[in-house]
């Protein structure tokens, strides 16, 4: 029933909110973070926190109010929300690639996201959502956020999927003058610590190395690829939510948008920076790839970034060495790592 006793507690809110739901999650508290450091504390965050320790992404945050995402989603489907929105920033999602049940993705990552949407349009509020890089699947199709490209591709995870049916809802709605979909293509760094096995071969690299001297990828299973030479669009979530800003600043600007930083590296690359960073001489171990992970694993993503680039972004993302080394020496090397 909407809305709920748990609801009908916040209905004092005066100001004009930014809603960021999954705003105790990665991406979500790295923007908190970020309208902070511009002032900005009117946030209403959205997020189910459990038991996991995602709480401690927001210890350090300044916001007016948090509401468990069913909560807010009964407010939204009953009508009842008692917000005034200045922007609703829709990061919000179950993100885990491996994730098996289908129905929960439907509802959680998909319907949840076209009821907020709805409702933001509606009353003309500003709307961003993450979409993913796991949308364009195995690859085979590029990697191009044309509009034209988006109806043709075909995820290889469920994840993927539940993130491509809101695109093309967006699309199949004419919502794409009106709204922001961002494709996230491999981010990492500080406060991804919640993610357990979701969390950037980043951070599991450092304490491998910390805790033994080497880092364990996995082998190639892929004729043309050797091991460790599998690439990945690696982008900073520092960068990622300078670029989230730029959109809260530029409403005219609409669309569905590649975020990566345009160039991709290897897995290679990506742990000896880490080892640089550490301070340790390179020692690399390859184990087979799970049976189970073969089939959904992409070889290559790679983001084509042209379509925000004449949109006038004009946020520039680090090199993957100096992005990681912030990572290291800025956040893991520290007692609190947090942003």
């Amino acid at each position: 029933m909407c809305p709920s006793p748990a609801a009908k507690r916040h209905t004092n809110q005066e100001n004009s909110m930014y809603i960021v739901t999954g705003g105790a999650g990665f991406i979500g508290s790295a923007l908190v973070w970020k309208l902070n450091r511009e002032g900005i504390d009117d946030i209403l965050i959205v997020d189910s926190l459990g038991t996991s320790e995602k709480w401690k992404n927001l210890v350090k945050r300044r916001y007016a109010d948090f509401i468990h995402k069913d909560a807010f989603y009964e407010m939204l489907c009953g009508g009842s929300l008692p917000f005034k929105a200045e922007a609703v920033i829709h990061m919000g999602a179950c993100s885990s690639t491996t994730e098996r049940d289908a129905d929960y993705l439907m509802e959680n990552n998909f319907h949840y996201s076209c009821a907020l949407a709805r409702w933001a349009v509606e009353r003309k509020v500003p709307f961003l959502y993450a979409s993913s890089g796991a949308t364009y699947g195995d690859g085979s199709l590029g990697f191009s956020d044309d509009d034209r490209v988006t109806p043709q591709l075909r995820p290889i995870n469920m994840y993927g999927y539940s993130k491509q049916l809101f695109d093309l809802w967006v699309m199949r709605n004419r919502l794409l003058g009106k709204v922001v979909g961002i494709k996230f293509f491999n981010v990492f760094g500080p406060n991804e610590y919640h993610k357990a096995e979701m969390q950037s071969v980043v951070r599991k690299s450092f304490f491998q190395i910390r805790d033994t001297g080497k880092v364990r990828l996995f082998k190639s299973h892929r004729a043309g690829f050797g091991h460790g030479e599998q690439i990945r669009d690696f982008v900073y979530v520092k960068d990622c939510v300078e670029v989230l800003w730029w959109f809260l600043q530029n409403p005219k600007v609409r669309g569905i948008f590649n975020l990566g930083t345009g160039k991709a590296r290897t897995w290679n690359d990506l742990v000896k920076a880490v080892f640089k960073a550490s301070g340790v001489k390179p020692k690399i171990e390859y184990i087979d790839m799970p049976a189970e992970i073969r089939d959904q694993y992409q070889y290559v993503t790679e983001a084509k970034m042209d379509k925000l680039r004449r949109a006038g972004c004009p946020v520039k993302c680090r090199s993957l060495e100096d992005a990681v080394e912030d990572y290291v020496k800025g956040h893991l090397q520290k007692t609190d790592p947090y942003l």
